[in-house]
């Protein structure tokens, strides 16, 4: 019994392992199932609708055949009458003549009798009846004229119905075609655009190795210059001494207006001159040492006081500012600064370093400021 019980222990139950399997495939087929109706019945829908258009133009077309054979018939019994009134106008006509010629013999003779006068009369009334008939034949001729051009433009319209018919069912093979050629290219415009979000992927780590290299280069050239503006504001501060007029406000050289212009001018003062000529020498000698893949420029700046100037020369502290600023750029040009390395700029009264009322305080917002900078 014990040998018995252990062959039982190793028995598997592998039924619950088909159920599972059995389910899943019933589950797939299922929903294969449930697409492939759904795809029939979307198609269905669309078929019915281009059926029911069909069966529609096709009611219309059997409509159009039947007045077109109604106008048919009209056009018949009008040509019919037209015919037999035509020959009641002939029939009327050779009677006329007839009664003419009788009047033209009557006349000959010079017999007149109550025969006469009736057959005159007749004659007279038979001419309104063939004027009458002849009028009718207009308006029957203008009538089957129209009726012509109606038939015309029935048959037109029938054979742009036919070609209207044979239209969409071109369309309808038309967009057919041309959903299969828009999958096509929903795949293609997939494809490419999961190969262009690899290609953007690999160009944002190049781009961000660059920005990372440029930004490395741009701080080593800021750091040289600014090493070079050290060395030339040092040499500066030796050439011009210490002097209370001219000092160093963070990246700028300062000077008072005053050592450079009398008061509301811009003529630089010989004073002025010898110390923008010192000022010209210095930059040079650091000029030439600096490489030349550093851009540099001397950016020299003319501020004013905020006490308002109106004269024949300058009309606001704008002008004598820019003016003051220009006067200091074409000196250093003269000394050998070449131009494209200088820069002028006018403030005004708008940018005090000293926000006081007192003369002191006025004074020193009455300055001059170079600053060697990056452009």
């Amino acid at each position: 019994m014990a040998g018995l019980s252990r062959r039982r222990q190793r028995v598997f139950d592998i039924w619950p392992g088909f159920v599972d399997v059995l389910s899943t495939l019933l589950i797939i087929v299922m929903f294969v199932l449930m697409v492939f109706v759904l795809a029939q019945f979307f198609l269905g829908q669309a078929l019915s609708g281009r059926d029911a258009a069909l069966d529609r133009l096709g009611r219309q077309l059997s409509d159009m055949a039947d007045m077109l054979s109604l106008e048919r018939q009209g056009n018949e019994e009008m040509r019919l009458s037209l015919s037999q009134l035509s020959g009641q106008l002939r029939d009327a006509n050779a009677r006329a003549e007839s009664l003419a010629a009788q009047v033209r013999e009557v006349d000959d003779t010079k017999f007149e009798n109550s025969r006469l006068r009736d057959q005159l009369a007749g004659v007279a009334k038979l001419e309104q009846d063939v004027a009458a008939l002849k009028a009718l034949r207009a308006e029957l001729e203008a009538e089957v004229a129209r009726l012509g051009g109606q038939l015309g433009e029935k048959e037109g319209q029938i054979a742009a119905e036919r070609t209207l018919s044979e239209e969409a069912r071109a369309h309808a093979a038309l967009l057919n075609a041309q959903l299969e050629q828009l999958q096509a290219q929903l795949g293609a415009i997939q494809q490419a655009l999961d190969a262009s979000e690899a290609r953007s992927a690999e160009q944002k780590v190049v781009i961000a190795d660059l920005g990372t290299r440029l930004n490395a280069a741009l701080a080593e050239k800021v750091q040289e210059l600014q090493r070079y503006r050290s060395e030339f504001f040092g040499r500066l501060r030796e050439v011009l001494g210490a002097r209370e007029d001219v000092r160093i406000v963070g990246d700028r050289f300062v000077f008072q207006s005053e050592v450079l212009f009398p008061s509301g001018s811009s003529q630089l003062q010989p004073a002025g001159q010898d110390t923008l000529a010192s000022l010209a020498t210095t930059l040079m000698a650091i000029a030439a040492r600096i490489p030349g893949d550093v851009d540099w420029i001397l950016r020299v700046d003319g501020h004013t006081d905020r006490r308002p100037i109106n004269t024949a020369a300058f009309q606001s502290n704008w002008q004598l500012s820019a003016a003051r600023a220009i006067s200091v750029v074409n000196f250093l040009i003269e000394r050998g600064v070449p131009p494209e390395r200088l820069a002028a700029a006018g403030f005004g009264e708008y940018q005090p370093i000293d926000p006081g009322q007192s003369d002191e305080a006025l004074a020193r917002n009455r300055r001059i400021e170079l600053k060697l900078d990056q452009r």
